[in-house]
């Protein structure tokens, strides 16, 4: 099956690329500037210019494709409201499939949407999510909540070096899911018909809030962490304040997703009925306590092979 991945170099998107082509399928990526995924094309992928705001390049890229996992997202950086990057390039993207007669399109989305329309990011992943189940396409809706990936920059990274850990709003469950088993997911739709037009939540084998995954980094680390909890008002007043300002409206937006993660609401879901329609063994879903026992060790074991190189060097300078 030839498959066209968007969004291919986000941390999600390699690993949907990656998986795709373990699974025996041809992977197209569709890419801004294929100069900055070299590795895609080393894995195997086919590489292909292409930008969700510009329908001619849509046209090229979905050329002989059987099926579209759409794993998309506007950057932090991006000038323009995500309402600009996200939205409208998700019409183009679903316009362009059925020009092109792909019917198969697996979305990735968030777990909530429906609930927090106040909030960009979540208001556009609902309304696609409509857009999908008006439209004839043969869709599947993966609702995700947060990946474990993230963990590492956020608690992980502060914890070993003894800075400080920012949160934000009350401590929220939240069930981290490592990006690695949300592709195999996104790719088994592919292979299983009773996912077509359902939507899944697709989450973590257990939700933690702030302070139990802080409690993970320290034992894992054997470090005390310093924790800094951001009033929500504060949130409030800095999204106000940048949204005045249109160079900073994507901050502002995603500022408001804080409202999500910071909301005191489970961002969990029942998974049975998930592993049951994708065939998956939910034995062999990766929980955040090995994962971040795996960094740590990767990490100090590395650490103390510096150090021994550096001992080694010093030695070498004695003059006896």
């Amino acid at each position: 099956m030839q498959v066209l991945v968007v969004g291919g170099t986000g941390t999600l998107g390699r690993q949907i690329a990656r998986r795709a082509l373990d699974e025996g399928h041809d992977v197209r990526c569709m890419v801004r500037s294929p100069r900055k995924a070299p590795f895609l094309q080393e894995w195997g992928c086919e590489l292909t210019r292409g930008d969700l705001l510009e329908p001619a390049s849509l046209d090229y890229a979905l050329e002989g494709v059987d099926a579209v996992i759409d794993a998309a997202t506007s950057r932090p950086n991006d000038p323009q409201s995500i309402y600009v990057t996200d939205w409208e390039g998700k019409l183009n993207l679903l316009r362009a499939c059925e020009r092109a007669g792909v019917k198969r399109f697996v979305f990735l989305s968030l777990l909530g949407a429906e609930k927090h329309r106040d909030v960009p990011l979540m208001d556009i992943k609902y309304c696609t999510e409509t857009l999908l189940k008006e439209s004839d396409l043969d869709y599947t809706i993966l609702q995700g909540a947060a990946f474990m990936q993230g963990v590492i920059s956020q608690f992980a990274i502060p914890v070993l070096e003894s800075q400080t850990v920012w949160v934000s709003g009350s401590p929220t469950p939240i069930a981290y899911m490592n990006t690695q088993d949300m592709a195999r997911f996104a790719v088994a739709a592919l292979d299983h018909p009773e996912t077509v037009r359902g939507s899944f939540p697709v989450v973590g084998p257990k939700a933690w809030n702030t302070g139990e995954v802080v409690q993970l980094c320290e034992l894992a680390s054997g470090k005390s962490a310093r924790v800094f909890r951001v009033p929500p008002v504060l949130m409030r007043l800095t999204e106000g304040a940048c949204s005045f300002f249109e160079p900073a409206v994507n901050v502002a937006e995603r500022l408001a997703f804080a409202e999500v993660t910071g909301g005191g609401g489970a961002l969990d879901a029942p998974m049975e009925s998930t592993y049951s329609h994708f065939g998956i063994d939910a034995s062999e879903v990766t929980g955040l306590e090995a994962y971040i026992r795996e960094y740590y060790d990767t990490i100090l074991k590395r650490l103390r092979a510096m150090e021994a190189d550096l001992d080694k060097d010093a030695k070498k300078k004695l003059p006896f």
